[in-house]
């Protein structure tokens, strides 16, 4: 960074160690992890070159070359990678013109359309399995190829924990969408049509023609939603390529990052240049700056806090705040930007271009996967439309895309998206209605004699990681239909619940402790009064303590969600929202060594 008075300087996450300046030592190939499977001359290795000759490949494929796990997430039920069936091959091509021998590893894909009741409670599985493939295979180094909301995370949180080289690649947002002349954004104009559809606005015939034209190529969502939130955040963190990614997925370019990808991962492998050598803390401050400038997903703070603290480092909600208020939001892109997607992003100059213009804020001595720092990966970034990609004198939003709440409701915080909301909610209060389940909510919203108000505030419990289970995306709580038809569409809204990083609205979320642990949500009842203050960063009930003291001590958990299996394993060990939500025995203790098997 260049020399400030540390009076101005913005606030940063400072680096525990410094990355290395010096050109490192490359590895002999007797140093590679995989020639402790090939290498010796024994009957146990014996085993493991005679069932890879089964397989076709010669000794010549992997004697004193890397070997290169593709760790794929592919699945016919995963719409956002249905091109990595194919994209795959072209990361073999990478991995082979280096010298590299690649071998392909499937992990679960967590699709996030289809998968229930939340990919969320699966993140932590993807994670366990990154891990314990890299651990258990005779691999030197790793692609990690995800991009739909939570492999992003789960991918990286893994390959963290396992610390030898990994790039990630991500999948890349669809392109846009389409509807009688309109362009359409993934998951924000499906709330917002679904809303037109029960106010009475379109026809169910305009409805099916939102439902086939808002997807209409493989990738992610083409909103700042929690997909391209999680790949910004990766390449700000310094595991992406340069620019790699906000390529649309149905791009040439695409094919030619996945290739490059593979090249590059070779060398890591002989330059050791492992994800805790990258990832330190100022990386990830690097990545809080870039997530609140591209008016990012709610769900980067749970996601990016549990990726810091593998790597070693105890990034919690005041680091988001800190950040929050100095970070103006510069992407214009939905939900936070009114008009573009992710293809305008691109076009406009990438994740690069944004980059670019808050360099100030960046801490630009950060290693990447490139071997370079990020000031270097950056230089002679531009950006070609003022518009998609503003200036910090011209924002979206004056602060960061996240606000950070406390108060008696929720101690421990909750986040809320100023960008995207009715700005007369910032500041609020009005009488709580409060439910208990999803499905007592949903029928209550659609029920048009409903004495409710847009002043009332709605409010969602036993919604979080226990309680949900998992912690579903419940938080953008329906607007009640008789509101809809008065003309309102938005009003102040509760949960201990995330939301799709594609909603927006007067949506507070997270709110922690939860529930379902007895956190003070499940004090509140219907009629309490509550405030909401964002630019004081508060939330609180009004209730004398008194009171809430006669409340909790009357107060019963409600019962066990799961009683066997890996719900049971999740419900147990899960972490609340602002510790990132991962599980406790898989806490790194600020970067302990992991233990290599033994090979017999």
């Amino acid at each position: 960074m260049p020399d400030e008075p540390a009076a101005t300087r913005p606030a940063q996450l400072e680096a525990t160690e410094a990355p290395d300046s010096a050109q490192p030592r490359r590895k002999d190939p007797s140093e590679f992890r995989s020639a402790r499977w090939f290498g010796p001359a024994d009957l146990r290795s014996f085993g493991h070159r005679s069932r890879a000759m089964q397989m076709g490949y010669a000794p010549e494929e992997w004697t004193g070359k890397p070997v290169i796990a593709i760790v794929n997430t592919w699945s016919d039920l995963q719409p956002c990678h249905a091109h990595f069936k194919t994209r795959v091959d072209d990361v073999k091509r990478g991995i082979l013109m280096a010298g590299g021998f690649p071998v392909e590893l499937p992990a679960i894909s967590v699709s996030e359309s289809f998968v229930k009741p939340t990919t969320m409670m699966y993140r932590n599985m993807l994670a366990m399995e990154t891990e314990e493939l890299l651990r258990s295979h005779p691999v030197d180094g790793a692609v990690l190829m995800g991009g739909c909301d939570k492999s992003t995370p789960g991918l990286l949180l893994g390959a963290t924990s396992m610390d030898i080289p990994a790039i990630y690649l991500p999948a890349g947002p669809m392109l846009r969408g389409n509807w009688q002349g309109k362009v359409l954004g993934s998951g924000s104009d499906s709330w917002k049509y679904w809303d037109e559809l029960r106010a009475g606005k379109i026809t169910d015939q305009d409805w099916l023609g939102v439902e086939g034209g808002i997807a209409r190529s493989y990738g992610t969502c083409m909103t700042m939603g929690t997909a391209s939130t999680m790949t910004a955040i990766a390449e700000a963190a310094g595991m992406v390529l340069p620019g790699g990614s906000s390529i649309p997925a149905a791009d040439s370019g695409h094919i030619r990052l996945a290739s490059e990808s593979g090249r590059r991962i070779v060398e890591m492998v002989r330059e050791d240049l492992t994800p805790r050598r990258i990832q330190t803390r100022a990386a990830f401050g690097n990545a809080i700056a870039v997530a609140m400038a591209m008016g990012c997903s709610t769900n980067a703070i749970i996601h990016l806090i549990a990726m810091a603290r593998r790597a070693g480092h105890d990034v919690g909600l005041d680091d988001f705040e800190r950040y929050s208020r100095r970070v103006p939001v510069i992407g214009n892109v939905r939900p936070s930007g009114n008009q573009y997607l992710m293809e305008d992003f691109f076009y406009a100059g990438g994740i690069k271009g944004l980059m670019g213009r808050i360099r100030e804020h960046l801490d630009l001595s950060c290693l990447t996967v490139t071997g370079r720092t990020l000031g270097e990966n950056i230089e002679g970034a531009k950006v070609f439309n003022d518009d998609v990609i503003r200036t910090t004198a011209n924002p979206i939003y004056g602060e960061g895309s996240l606000a950070v709440l406390k108060g008696n409701l929720a101690p421990d915080g909750c986040v809320i998206k100023p960008a995207a909301m009715d700005q007369r909610f910032l500041k609020h209060s009005g009488p709580a209605v409060v439910f208990d389940d999803y499905p007592s909510m949903k029928k209550a919203v659609e029920d048009e004699s409903w004495d409710v108000t847009a002043d009332h505030v709605m409010v969602l419990r036993n919604a979080g990681p226990q309680g949900g289970p998992g912690m579903p995306e419940w938080g953008m709580l329906p607007m009640p239909k008789k509101l809809l038809k008065e003309g309102h569409r938005d009003m102040l809204r509760i949960s201990d619940a995330r939301m799709s990083g594609t909603s927006y609205g007067a949506c507070v979320l997270h709110v922690a402790p939860e529930s379902y642990v007895g956190g003070p949500l499940a004090l509140l009842r219907n009629g309490d009064t509550v405030a909401v203050d964002v630019d004081a960063r508060s939330i609180s009930m009004d209730v004398p303590e008194e009171e809430l003291a006669r409340r909790r001590a009357a107060w019963k958990q409600p019962e066990p969600r799961f009683e066997r299996g890996y719900g049971w394993v999740f419900t147990k060990h899960i972490q609340q929202a602002n510790e990132g939500c991962d599980f406790d025995f898989l806490r790194t203790e600020f970067g302990a060594p992991v233990p290599e098997p033994a090979i017999y």
